[in-house]
């Protein structure tokens, strides 16, 4: 009996995976590329906090470039989110 409800349980949850739309797996696409472009420009800031701190810039000075990188990709994140959001609510 829990053989069966196991197996009922995984095949309800392959035919929602299978049923999942194209707009649903293109905007997880825009949302995965947001999330990259912005994962980028924060490695650029983090590089360039690095390199002024290794120049002797002040630490308010990195901590501040270290605190925008951290805000960059929290922005992305919750853009990206709401982008899958969204496309959640149009089916």
């Amino acid at each position: 009996m829990r053989m069966m409800i196991v197996a009922v349980a995984a095949l309800g949850a392959l035919s929602l995976a299978a049923c999942e739309s194209k707009a649903d797996k293109n905007a997880e696409a825009q949302a995965d590329a947001v999330k990259a472009d912005a994962n980028v420009a924060a490695t650029q800031l983090e590089t360039q906090a690095d390199a002024a701190k290794e120049a002797g810039a002040p630490d308010a000075t990195v901590d501040a470039m270290k605190d925008q990188a951290d805000a960059t990709r929290e922005a992305a994140d919750a853009k990206g989110d709401a982008i899958e959001k969204a496309a959640g609510k149009k089916d």
